[in-house]
């Protein structure tokens, strides 16, 4: 059995974990954390990244409706950006604002939605193509005197040599202002719809570190990312410019979402731009260590009793294997955070029941003592969790219900 490379510790996470552990004491693992004190620094940071621009909230990076709220508490944010409809739905009980970020083929909220004035009048629907337009329309039949919110989705990837490279995830179809304008005109076309809003979201930017850690050829890696995310940031800039004037022309639009926590600063500074999308960096999970730019604090924490003993340099925990979504890698593994110095076994990694840890901290580890845990992502974790134990210095201040502590799995 071979132990992959153990990971650096964030300081001073001797001090972080010490609270943790005095303020958890009475509870039996797993269970899972958030450090108030860091979430809400985190969202000040947010703030003065964002540059005096408002911050949409994404709810799919909390899954948490009490610390959504929280989030939505701080001077600078302002609206959701939900995932699914159903889940907008039921935020848009309590939230004024709400856009989901993806398109929806759901019939029976999208008539919920059409046959409730409140909520017609609170949720924005995301929108890609004619086909989405005529689904909608097909499905809600919404009246001309209660049209649905629209907003429209740009395509933000990085497509080079006339298209033949794309850099960036594969979400909306409209590449071009033109074709996101002749969109625009067919909404507006059709009776029932309100064209409201423009959103385009630059993963290749937003969503990949540009300092990834691993030595000589992961500071090679992390200048080429570097170089292709500032000449994708000057395409962009220009090509949402020329699609927002583009489509403004067709539509008094309210807003323009763009970016996510990965890009903040560099999303704001953009004109067209009036708000951005920022939600993961509330909880900063690993995926924000590789980032240059920022810095956020380590906020939301798993942790995991200690149930054998199998050898010298070796415990194994109960549970572990909350892997992230994404492409399958090491990057999508939960890190153990805390004793220092341990990592997995590259023929077991994070098991679904049991997961072995190897390092020269094993051998301290009683049976019953806890491993502390960070997940690759953020608001996955709250999939795994019926509660979350928010903690302010080191006491617990509340135990919060998640989205699946209250009955509710969206996706």
């Amino acid at each position: 059995m071979s132990q992959t490379r153990a990971t650096r510790d964030h300081a001073p996470d001797g001090d972080r974990f010490g609270r943790l552990a005095r303020a958890t004491a009475a509870l039996e693992p797993p269970f899972a954390v958030v450090d108030l004190d860091a979430y809400r620094a985190n969202a000040r940071s947010l703030v003065r990244r964002s540059l005096g621009k408002p911050i949409r909230a994404a709810s799919k990076s909390l899954r948490c409706r009490h610390l959504l709220a929280d989030a939505l508490d701080t001077d600078g944010f302002r609206g959701v950006l939900a995932f699914t409809l159903p889940e907008a739905l039921w935020l848009a009980e309590r939230h004024d604002d709400v856009v989901v970020g993806y398109p929806t083929a759901d019939r029976v909220a999208l008539r919920r939605l059409a046959g409730d004035d409140r909520l017609a009048s609170r949720v924005t629907l995301m929108i890609d193509s004619v086909e989405q337009l005529e689904l909608v329309l097909a499905t809600a039949r919404p009246a001309p005197d209660r049209p649905l919110r629209i907003c429209l989705e740009l395509d933000a990837s990085y497509r080079p040599l006339g298209g033949r490279l794309h850099l960036g995830v594969r979400r909306s179809p409209v590449h071009s202002p033109g074709a996101l304008a002749a969109l625009a005109r067919a909404v507006v076309s059709r009776p029932g719809l309100r064209l409201v809003g423009l959103m385009a979201y630059e993963a290749q930017i937003a969503g990949v570190g540009d300092a990834p850690g691993g030595g000589p050829a992961a500071a090679v890696r992390g200048l080429a990312v570097r170089a292709l995310q500032r000449v994708s940031a000057v395409e962009l800039r220009e090509r949402r410019a020329t699609a927002v004037a583009a489509v403004r022309a067709v539509a008094d639009l309210e807003f323009v979402n763009g970016g996510g926590t990965g890009s903040v600063e560099r999303t704001a500074a953009e004109p067209a731009v009036t708000e951005v999308a920022a939600g993961s960096g509330l909880y900063a999970p690993l995926l924000f260590d590789t980032y240059r730019a920022f810095t956020p604090q380590p906020a939301a924490f798993f942790a995991l009793p200690v149930v054998r003993r199998p050898g010298r340099g070796v415990v194994t925990v109960l549970g572990g294997g909350w892997t992230a979504s994404g492409a399958p890698g090491a990057d999508r593994l939960p890190r153990p955070a805390h004793p220092p110095r341990l990592g997995y076994s590259s023929t077991e990694g994070a098991g679904e029941v049991q997961t072995p840890l190897l390092g020269a901290a094993a051998d301290a580890l009683a049976l019953g003592e806890r491993v502390w845990f960070r997940h690759a992502k953020a608001g996955e974790l709250a999939e795994r969790v019926n509660s979350l134990h928010l903690v302010a210095g080191d006491r617990i201040v509340d135990e919060v219900p998640t989205y699946r502590g209250e009955g509710r799995a969206f996706l």
